[in-house]
């Protein structure tokens, strides 16, 4: 016996239909309808076309996305953590750039953090019906326990996911700070958020493929939220990532390359320091530049939240 959907799921699926009939990321576009009868080539052509589009979407968001980052650091500076949430694609590029902070920025796993609806299983399968839950969210947040100090980024390329807009309402409700980014003007996630941001890539090569532009204009930003949340955190210097991790040879490699680049000290020099350090590239640069030894570039560090700058200027002063 064949089962019918009554009119309580027809009239569901009427109602969401509608929904993405209003989205400009699910917008189709009649001048592509035969892109599959072209050449390999002129395919590529204008897919380079499209992305070439996205960084300037981005940069009519600069000053929301620059604010955003100001009252992240501001939070992170007095230990609060920086988490991701997300559901299928804007989930993933989340847990990505959470990853990539540990070996990037010498943090804690714990303080990047990437959340993405259904589970860590769901970044290779897709945990079909995760994405519909506000709840779900709610809960994956309350099992971090969040503080006031902590922020909780929305990702979300149609701006409507319940599971990230029930993320950042939970989390707006406990005093964190929000914000919403998505590819959609006036979106739901936006309105949602103390910092919404709205980077309207426009439709997409295969309708309603978020992957495409809308999951390149979320990694932009979601590059520029934690990098220059680190820079203001003192995790660089000038351009040097000088809490870098080195957990490998390349690691290893490109740390004393850095103290290099930082000091212009001789080999001999900069093996010296990092033996004193641990290991550690910023106090190795501030052994060499200001003339301490690995017990004072620690505590001068400290004094100084990690600012190398701050920790030199400290040694010419004294």
């Amino acid at each position: 016996m064949t089962s019918t959907p009554t009119d309580a799921a027809m009239s569901e699926y009427g109602d969401l239909r509608a929904q993405l009939d209003t989205l400009t990321t699910e917008a189709f576009r009649p001048e592509l309808a035969e892109i599959d009868q072209l050449p390999t080539l002129e395919i590529a052509q204008i897919m380079n076309g499209e992305d070439r589009t996205v960084p300037t979407a981005v940069a009519e968001q600069l000053p929301r996305i620059a604010a955003a980052i100001d009252a992240v650091a501001e939070r992170a500076a007095k230990g609060g953590r920086l988490i991701y949430v997300g559901a299928g694609t804007a989930g993933r590029l989340g847990v990505l750039d959470a990853s990539e902070c540990p070996p990037t920025f010498n943090t804690d796993p714990g303080e990047v953090v990437g959340l993405i609806a259904g589970g860590p299983g769901a970044l290779v399968t897709s945990v079909e019906g995760a994405e519909d839950s506000r709840e779900l969210a709610a809960a994956d947040l309350s099992d971090l326990k969040l503080t006031p100090n902590d922020t909780v980024v929305g990702i979300s390329a149609s701006g409507r996911t319940p599971y990230a807009i029930g993320a950042v309402e939970h989390a707006r409700s406990l005093g964190a700070l929000t914000i919403g980014l998505s590819c959609n003007a006036d979106s739901a996630l936006a309105a949602a958020a103390e910092h919404g941001i709205e980077v309207v890539v426009g439709p997409e090569l295969l309708t309603g493929s978020t992957r495409l532009k809308a999951g390149t204009a979320q990694k932009l930003v979601l590059n520029m939220i934690s990098t220059i949340t680190m820079i203001r955190l003192g995790k660089t210097y000038g351009n040097l990532m000088v809490d870098v991790r080195a957990s490998n040879e390349k690691l290893r490699a490109r740390s004393r390359r850095i103290v290099s680049l930082a000091t212009g000290a001789s080999d001999a020099e900069i093996e010296a320091a990092l033996t004193a350090t641990d290991g550690e590239v910023k106090n190795a640069i501030l052994i060499i530049l200001g003339a301490v030894d690995g017990p004072t570039a620690a505590t001068l560090l400290d004094d100084s939240r990690g600012h190398l700058r701050a920790a030199l200027q400290a040694t010419r002063t004294t």
